[in-house]
């Protein structure tokens, strides 16, 4: 695992991916930062990383459609079911080698949060909240574009589905409200991750959105496995033909 994840990690930086992607989320994250926080002259944290939230969504799929695409696009996926790793590490090492890409810019996005901090007062249980939840939803977003790229044949439909998932996923909610089927409305609340964030975003730290983030994660990697033992089986069965 360590090895898929040292290669795939490296490999943002071997090429424009991470960069394009730190830069788009730093660009964005500093408009939101001057339309939100300075021309309004607001110290709110908590409120900017509600608007963040857009961004997530946005850019994940960046990262997500060349794990698994780019290597069905070159036939490398081959090595990875010949490899003496499981499929469940081959998954865990690409995501978090996406996960650290996201961690590193989420890091480097504080910096709008020290300018907070040089003219305003920023409270650090306020802050630990509002980034945890951030992070872990930014995390969710990426697993679910993870388990959707291992079904797209090409980087190009690998992301425009991942954004249509994570989009589903933001939206959620609102659809939830005019569900007429209060069972399905029930269900569909329970996944939105934008509900899940919202006590976050109330400064409250909520171990049951936390343990709901982690085992969403876990499925969604889980997921993934099963689709490329799937490809797997498949490719066995042709090859033997």
């Amino acid at each position: 695992m360590f090895t898929v994840f040292r290669r795939d990690f490296l490999a943002y930086y071997r090429t424009p991916v991470g960069y394009v992607f730190a830069g788009a989320f730093l660009t964005l994250a500093g408009l939101i930062f001057y339309l939100y926080n300075l021309q309004s002259l607001s110290g709110d944290l908590l409120g900017f990383l509600s608007q963040m939230t857009l961004m997530s969504m946005l850019l994940c799929p960046l990262l997500s459609m060349r794990l698994f695409c780019e290597e069905r696009q070159k036939g490398s996926d081959q090595l990875l079911f010949t490899a003496p790793v499981s499929l469940g590490g081959v998954v865990a090492g690409k995501y978090l080698a996406a996960a650290c890409v996201v961690l590193i810019t989420i890091g480097l996005s504080n910096v709008y949060t020290l300018i907070i901090a040089l003219y305003g007062r920023v409270y650090f249980g306020e802050w630990l909240v509002g980034y945890l939840g951030f992070t872990l939803q930014s995390l969710s977003f990426l697993a679910v574009d993870i388990l959707v790229s291992c079904f797209a044949k090409s980087q190009l439909t690998g992301a425009i589905t991942a954004f249509a998932a994570n989009f589903l996923l933001w939206m959620i909610d609102l659809l939830a409200a005019h569900v007429p089927f209060a069972w399905l409305s029930t269900a569909l609340g329970f996944i939105s991750l934008y509900d899940r964030y919202e006590p976050f975003l109330l400064g409250q730290l909520s171990p049951a959105c936390i343990l709901f983030f982690i085992t969403f994660i876990a499925v969604c990697l889980t997921g993934a496995a099963r689709v490329l033992d799937a490809r797997r089986f498949s490719c066995l069965l042709y090859t033997s033909d």
